[in-house]
């Protein structure tokens, strides 16, 4: 059973950076990859960016390249997502998940089976 834990979310100041991480444990052969989600209130979950683990390349949703970065430690099988110029718009829930399967778009969050806990990152001076 693949689980996921999130940490590293926080209160930060505008302009400010943020660093999470993923931890998995569980057989790695079950799902393709680990991709960052986000979601605010009222707000539907936000596909950020994922890594594939067969050969690590990386995707992006469009309004968060440059800005946030994802990588991995495969000795730790932990999965991070750097966050920069963080403004009071990123403020939402942080989650990781697996995806198992490719519907459309690796950021598609109906592709992803298991998920981690989920950390509040809020940007506020």
């Amino acid at each position: 059973q693949v689980q996921l834990v999130e940490s590293g979310g926080g209160l930060v100041q505008p302009g400010g950076s943020l660093r999470l991480s993923c931890a998995a444990s569980g057989p790695s052969s079950d799902y393709y990859g680990i991709g960052w989600f986000r979601q605010a209130p009222g707000k539907e979950r936000e596909g950020l960016s994922c890594i594939l683990n067969s050969n690590g390349r990386t995707y992006y949703s469009e309004s968060m390249k440059g800005r946030f970065i994802i990588s991995r430690d495969n000795a730790k099988n932990t999965v991070y997502l750097q966050m920069n110029s963080l403004t009071p718009e990123d403020t939402a829930v942080y989650y990781c998940a697996a995806v198992t399967v490719l519907v459309g778009s690796w950021l598609d969050p109906q592709g992803y089976t298991y998920w981690g806990q989920g950390t509040q990152v809020t940007v506020s001076s």
